[in-house]
């Protein structure tokens, strides 16, 4: 692709050649491509076709992950978010040594991989967060646990400049990926100062079905606040808000 430069920016077509904008800026890009029938029916691009599929299977696995935090997400992602889930649930869709190429998936992948995920890579879990804290899933009970001891706000909270007051939430979730369904319960603490006041002692307790054999995630996150006038603001819209996944259970 090329980068458009000048004062005018282009939309649309001309000739051979696409303009379009993203995030990155105005960009062209010259048309072309392989015949989509010839890739459908062409055993040359058989590989393609598995790539494919297993792409297809990896985005809608990332869509019913998503939905499932929506709550959380709406406050606590970045605008590459989607696509990045997507590679990643690709890798757990590779890892699957149990289907033949092109019919692998994400039940039979290694969810696992997933831990770790930041959801916001503007404001990251691990970056933000120095708190030692507990996370545990109970596939038995379907209790997804979050526990933090107390801490010094001030002193173990990385904030962004103007930040007054922060609170932390989780999420306990189980997907069922195959049906594209879910079950969700999340948690949130009081909105708190961030001072160098201690914290009481933080236990959140998120419930999934019990004895579940589906994947099961934890999720964990911070939503910073400015206090203006006695009046609490989600600070810049949320767009330094970390959340990530701090534990995951891939099912039996």
């Amino acid at each position: 692709m090329a980068r458009q430069k000048g004062i005018i920016k282009l939309k649309g077509t001309i000739g051979d050649i696409t303009f379009y904008k993203t995030q990155d800026g105005h960009l062209a890009r010259e048309k072309g491509g392989i015949d989509a029938n010839r890739i459908a029916t062409d055993p040359a691009f058989q590989r393609t076709r598995e790539n494919g599929s297993e792409f297809g299977r990896a985005g809608k696995a990332g869509k019913v992950l998503r939905t499932a935090l929506r709550v959380l997400l709406l406050n606590s992602a970045d605008s590459r978010m989607v696509s990045r889930l997507t590679q990643s649930m690709v890798k757990v869709i590779q890892a699957d040594s149990t289907n033949e190429r092109g019919l692998r998936n994400v039940i039979d992948g290694e969810a696992e991989l997933l831990a770790g995920f930041e959801f916001n890579i503007r404001g990251k879990l691990g970056t933000s967060l120095f708190a030692p804290y507990t996370g545990s899933i109970d596939r038995v009970t379907g209790e997804i646990t979050v526990d933090i001891p107390s801490f010094i706000p001030s002193n173990m909270i990385a904030a962004p400049g103007g930040t007054t007051h922060f609170k932390i939430i989780s999420a306990g979730v189980e997907v069922d990926f195959e049906n594209e369904s879910f079950v969700e319960q999340h948690a949130e603490t009081a909105i708190l100062a961030w001072d160098a006041t201690a914290t009481a002692v933080i236990n959140q307790v998120n419930t999934v079905t019990p004895n579940s054999t589906k994947p099961l995630f934890l999720a964990l996150g911070l939503e910073f606040y400015q206090e203006v006038n006695g009046s609490m603001y989600s600070l810049k819209n949320g767009a330094y808000n970390p959340l990530a996944l701090i534990q995951v259970d891939g099912g039996v």
